[in-house]
């Protein structure tokens, strides 16, 4: 028996339902971590998205240099979220 099974046998679970819910609320935690630096990112440059911060960066609002990690970990952290939440949805 895996653990998997037993851990749904202890809480009168189907294997399969316990797998369901638990890659659910593995999701919902990395969806919560993601949006959560996604705020820390978009309050530190007063932006909504990843666009708005590129137009902030050519309007010379900041420089590139001083943008440009937090450019890339904006963008990811954008197709991470949308990555999930689609992920969210087929469950």
């Amino acid at each position: 028996m895996t653990v998997i099974d037993i851990v749904a046998k202890e809480f009168h679970m189907k294997s399969g339902e316990l797998m369901r819910e638990s890659i659910k609320t593995y999701l919902e935690k990395r969806l919560a971590k993601v949006e959560a630096d996604i705020f820390l990112i978009a309050k530190r440059y007063g932006i909504k998205d990843v666009f708005e911060l590129d137009s902030k960066i050519k309007e010379g609002f900041f420089s590139e240099k001083e943008a440009y990690d937090d450019y890339f970990n904006f963008d990811n952290l954008e197709e991470d979220r949308e990555k999930i939440k689609r992920m969210l949805e087929k469950l």
